[in-house]
């Protein structure tokens, strides 16, 4: 029986190979298979995207082996590999650039395990997306973007809103326009929302209220009106609220002051007319906010009666271009992290706190220009220094500046303080620096420098001007 147990043996260890009609997997060097009907879906929509000539030839064994496709990721399901990440366009030297006659193949819908999409800047020539396949992602993608694509227009398909899943949705620096789908209000798992840079329009949708997730919104850089949604104030855990560059009108909700985790509040440029710094105040973890250009200049609005020691954390604060009233409150500060100030273009009176606010630690750039402020400056040379250019007071008629050098002058932008001095009968107003300038002279100088004289009785006379600046200078010579 040697011989039976010798054919058992050949049997049971020879690599036997059964050959179906049915497609086998491709194996990679890591012993890990791609399922074929995969990789012909993925080698199938990136040429849709980058042209015909690429047919994947230079990539071995497979798009998940060693030499992977810049822009691809993959990762195991069971014992195959499926495509996860998937990044059209330019966004690294090596990533393959799209062409610009470009289409949206079929394919790219059979990556069933896709969880990242991204488009950067392959849609340069007009297109718009057709919203049937996107369905077919609902059950996996998790992140969408759509950056920097002046190409694509039209509304924003609505089918995306059936994307169940996506924590992130990016479509930023785009064509889009239109109204926003109402579908939108059904991705309550979102993380990021970012829809900047597109011509959006109509108003923003009031279905906030189940986007409990959501950390970042950003809607900037579009056309969106009306008021603000109620449902705003119920994004709990929100830390970035970006609304800036749009048309928005009427006042702030009072709501907004439920978002105690929000760290930036950018409403700039809208027509947001009233009730901003009531309701912002009670947020009391805001880094930055920005509230410029919006027409808020009532005596209901004054910053004096804010508690600004409840808003310690700010570090950006810009208040620009509101037509503000009434004085700067001392009380600004409070605020010790404070690196930006922006007061400019405002009705602004009364003086500047120049004591007060040179005690701020981190004030790297102050901005009050364009008031009608009134008195003098008090700054010290070490605060011009440290500011630079960054320090702006023109545009201030009633104001002035004590002139320490003729740079800082030139960079504030003031006409210099003048200071009266008697001498006898006479009143004799001089620049603060030239008054100081005479008193420090020896006896031994030359000469005086006097800009004006007058009369005590009020009246210039430019003659006894010249005939005692005669007098003076022939006293210190003989």
């Amino acid at each position: 029986m040697s011989w039976i147990h010798s054919v058992l043996f050949l049997f049971l260890t020879f690599p036997w190979c059964v050959v179906t009609g049915e497609s086998s997997p491709e194996v990679t060097d890591d012993g890990a298979p791609m399922e074929k009907t995969e990789r012909e879906a993925l080698y199938s929509a990136i040429q849709g995207f980058v042209g015909d000539s690429w047919n994947g030839s230079d990539l071995y064994p497979d798009p998940c082996g060693w030499t992977p496709i810049q822009g691809v990721s993959c990762d195991l399901y069971g014992d195959l590999w499926y495509v996860t990440d998937l990044t059209l366009g330019l966004v690294h030297e090596n990533s393959l650039p799209c062409d610009t006659s470009l289409k949206i193949k079929p394919q790219l819908f059979k990556l069933k395990h896709l969880k990242s999409l991204t488009f950067f800047n392959c849609f340069t020539s007009p297109i718009t997306i057709a919203k049937e396949d996107w369905i077919n992602f609902g059950s996996s993608l998790e992140s969408l973007e759509f950056r920097a694509n002046p190409g694509l227009n039209g509304e924003l398909p609505e089918t995306i809103g059936s994307l169940t899943k996506l924590k992130s949705l990016v479509v930023l620096e785009n064509g889009f326009n239109g109204n926003l789908p109402a579908s939108l209000c059904n991705l309550t798992r979102l993380q990021r929302l970012v829809l900047a840079g597109n011509l959006f329009n109509g108003t923003i949708p009031d279905c906030f209220n189940g986007f409990k997730d959501l950390l970042i919104l950003d809607l900037s850089r579009n056309l969106f009106s009306g008021t603000l949604p109620l449902s705003i104030g119920e994004m709990v855990s929100l830390l970035k609220l970006d609304l800036s560059n749009n048309q928005l009108e009427g006042k702030l909700p009072q709501e907004i002051g439920f978002l105690k985790n929000l760290t930036l509040l950018d409403l700039r440029n809208n027509r947001i007319s009233g009730g901003l710094f009531e309701n912002v105040v009670k947020i009391r973890s805001l880094s930055d906010l920005v509230l410029s250009g919006n027409p808020m200049g009532s005596d209901d609005d004054d910053m004096m009666g804010i508690k600004w020691e409840d808003m310690g954390s700010l570090v950006i604060l810009d208040l620009s271009k509101m037509g503000l009233r009434g004085e700067i409150p001392s009380g600004l500060a409070s605020l010790k992290r404070l690196r930006f100030l922006g007061l400019n273009d405002n009705n602004l009176t009364g003086t500047v706190p120049s004591k007060e606010l040179e005690t701020l630690p981190c004030l790297g750039a102050l901005y009050i220009n364009g008031n009608n402020l009134t008195g003098e400056l008090g700054f010290s040379r070490n605060f011009y220094e440290k500011m630079g250019t960054r320090f702006k007071a023109s545009k201030n008629p009633n104001l002035c500046q004590r002139v320490v050098s003729e740079s800082h002058q030139r960079c504030v932008g003031l006409k210099p303080c003048m200071m009266e001095k008697r001498e006898g009968g006479l009143v004799i107003k001089q620049t603060w620096s030239n008054l100081k300038e005479k008193e420090d002279e020896s006896s031994s100088s030359t000469g005086v420098m006097v800009t004006r004289h007058v009369l005590s009785n009020g009246f210039i006379w430019d003659l006894l001007l010249l005939v005692l600046s005669l007098v003076l200078v022939l006293y210190y010579y003989y």
